[in-house]
């Protein structure tokens, strides 16, 4: 037995269903529970909580969130292989846990939720990690269906979350995160930690959506980060052309000289030459 409930090992578990980690599903399984319990209370209190979870594998985290006090866990799982070590689980915390068998990029856990704000905790398959992450970053309307997010991601990608103007890491990722959420890095797990190992180490983030970011048109910042940082190592006046507009009255609007790099604009540049971005072509198709 487990030290946090009365279920199996997780490897006795993966042995018995046999759920040899798929390298096409993105699949690393966290096998230490108290790995598992250390992620499920970064995302604060759970007595009352609603949880949604992304692929749960063969349910380690789901255990903890479950223990830990989770009214309602919703399980999204694409691999079949998996629910029945899951429906197990929910057999154990009986009308607390919910396995849908889904591609989480597909589906959407709103239409399981009612009114009731959730939290979104995961060990996230490498593979879909980032445009899981920005699917919920871009969710309207804001403020979004969950209070905070509490995710694993390959360190290189945490640290792109959460990096700022004139860090290396420092990119489209960071302006979108950081202009609708408060970010930080949590903690790093090694990856002797999963099975079977990944070759990167690991790291825990926390995204806590801000209740009123900064006016912008979603859109255009979307637009003005690609195209600044598309081509990272030119100056404004140049990476911008591809928007369709004078790089100057973007630059202008930021109050940033065009020769900048977009690496040392902080999130509200990019809001401000948003804005003026999102300004003029309404000018345009209104004049």
């Amino acid at each position: 037995m487990s030290a946090i409930d009365d279920l199996p090992p997780l490897r006795d578990v993966i042995r018995r269903h046999d759920l040899a980690a798929k390298k096409s599903l993105g699949q690393n399984f966290l096998l230490d529970l108290n790995l598992t319990s250390r992620i499920a209370r970064a995302a604060g209190p759970l007595d009352g909580a609603t949880v949604v979870e992304i692929g749960p594998g063969p349910g380690g985290l789901t255990r903890a969130l479950l223990a830990g006090g989770a009214k309602r866990v919703i399980a999204i799982e694409r691999d079949e292989r998996a629910l029945g070590a899951l429906e197990e689980i929910a057999a154990h915390y009986p009308g607390r846990l919910d396995v849908v068998c889904a591609d989480a990029l597909t589906f959407d856990p709103r239409l399981m939720m009612g009114d009731a704000k959730a939290r979104i905790v995961a060990n996230l398959p490498y593979n879909i990690a980032t445009p899981l992450l920005i699917g919920w970053l871009c969710a309207e309307p804001w403020p979004p269906w969950y209070e905070t997010m509490v995710l694993m991601f390959q360190r290189e990608v945490a640290q792109r979350i959460v990096a700022h103007e004139n860090d290396d890491a420092y990119g489209r990722l960071a302006v979108l995160s950081n202009w609708r959420c408060d970010t930080s890095m949590l903690f790093d797990i090694a990856p002797s930690a999963f099975v079977p190992p990944p070759k990167v180490t690991s790291t825990v983030v926390r995204l806590t959506p801000r209740v009123t970011p900064e006016p912008c048109d979603r859109a255009a910042l979307e637009q003005v980060a690609a195209a600044a940082f598309g081509q990272r190592r030119k100056m404004l006046r140049q990476s911008l052309k591809s928007l369709g507009v004078d790089p100057a009255l973007l630059a202008a609007a930021a109050g940033v000289d065009p020769t900048r790099r977009a690496e040392t604009v902080p999130v509200s540049g990019f809001v401000a030459m948003a804005n003026e971005l999102a300004d003029i072509r309404n000018h345009k198709n209104t004049s």
